[in-house]
């Protein structure tokens, strides 16, 4: 009986460590599986956007962690009450993409007061010392993009010119559009100072050129006005520096609207940004003539080895500690580049990576 009474009290503690390791193992990276991820995404207007949170949400949750993805279409304050809940429900950690990156301030300030950690996702947020890491894509990168398409579309470097260009920026409470048009600015204004580009609204300012919210149907009205005021008298559009596929898409029902697109009056070379879908068709179709493709895989994955070292009382991996500042302090951030994609390439680029299908192109 003696010896049983042993045996008995040896496997009830196997089956103690066993059902505490499984614990363990369910949680990922040691984490208990109630660790909470508050996810807060501006719209679900953009494709980008949904792709995003789901990239976020599928790895966050592979690791095991519980997550919370809230989007706030674009509304300031409907974000700031999405974060306030994260917080009160017990987020122990934050992603945030702004939509205006100066108005979480306070917001922020409460998450710091129960020592949630705060990674800023592709937006940064502006001034703020509670924000951890910055994770993005290389955005000045981005505008060099676009700007070299065009140079080498039209081929600056060797033809005499002129050639007429209108100009769009992005959304002037994103930080992120500074740095669009500085970059393709790098590439672009050499031309425009030697009369190679002529902008013929004259609006050659990024205030003039901004976007408030990237609104599509902003940027068709805009152009729309460029159209009927400065190329009535039979000039045509060689090129639009466009940095974003939804102002993109705008941009083009305008100039098809006056006809380009059709007869003997092609559409010009246009840009964008994102790879969404309707754009990538557009490309297709032989419409929009260039995307830059920002593999939002890759970014969440950075931004969910953020999460683990902030959770960890680690630091993270990153690769600029110098470019983001955000007027309270420079943020550590890790770049991700982007790439060009065009007719020529997006099979490579979209398909053959499995960030779609053929069907989703179809």
């Amino acid at each position: 009986m003696r010896r049983f009474w042993f045996v008995a009290l040896f496997m009830s503690i196997l089956l103690v460590l066993s059902a505490c390791g499984d614990d363990n193992a369910s949680g990922g990276s040691g984490e208990s599986k109630d660790t909470l991820i508050g996810v807060a995404m501006p719209t679900k207007s953009s494709q980008r956007w949904v792709d995003d949170g789901d990239n976020m949400v599928k790895q966050l949750e592979e690791l095991g962690y519980k997550t919370d993805l809230q989007y706030a279409e674009d509304d300031v304050d409907k974000q700031i009450e999405q974060i306030e809940n994260m917080i009160v429900k017990g987020a122990d950690a934050l992603v945030v993409a702004s939509i205006d990156g100066t108005a979480l301030t306070n917001v922020l300030e409460k998450a710091a007061d129960q020592d949630i950690k705060v990674i800023a996702y592709d937006r940064l947020i502006m001034e703020t010392p509670n924000v951890s890491y910055y994770a993005t894509f290389d955005n000045f990168q981005v505008g060099v993009l676009q700007a070299t398409y065009i140079e080498e579309a039209l081929n600056l470097k060797e033809a005499e010119g002129p050639f007429n260009i209108e100009l769009f920026g992005g959304s002037p409470d994103d930080n992120n559009a500074y740095f669009f048009w500085d970059g393709a600015m790098s590439i672009l204004k050499p031309y425009i100072d030697s009369g190679k580009l002529v902008v013929q609204s004259n609006q050659t300012d990024f205030e003039q050129a901004a976007t408030m919210r990237w609104d599509g149907n902003n940027a068709k009205s805009r152009m729309e006005n460029i159209l009927s005021k400065a190329y009535s008298g039979g000039e045509t559009v060689d090129a639009v520096l466009s940095p974003y596929d939804g102002i993109s898409r705008g941009v083009i029902q305008a100039l098809k609207g006056v006809g380009y697109g059709s007869g003997d009056l092609p559409l010009p070379v246009i840009t964008g940004q994102d790879a969404e879908v309707a754009s990538v068709k557009s490309i297709i179709a032989e419409e929009q003539t260039q995307t830059v493709f920002k593999d939002t895989r890759d970014l969440a994955a950075v931004t969910v080895d953020m999460v683990e070292a902030v959770l960890a009382g680690e630091e993270a991996e990153v690769n600029d500690t110098e470019t983001y500042d955000n007027g309270e302090k420079v943020v550590p951030s890790y770049l991700v580049e982007p790439v060009s994609v065009d007719i020529n390439n997006y099979k490579e680029k979209l398909i053959d990576s499995g960030y779609y299908t053929e069907d989703d192109l179809k």
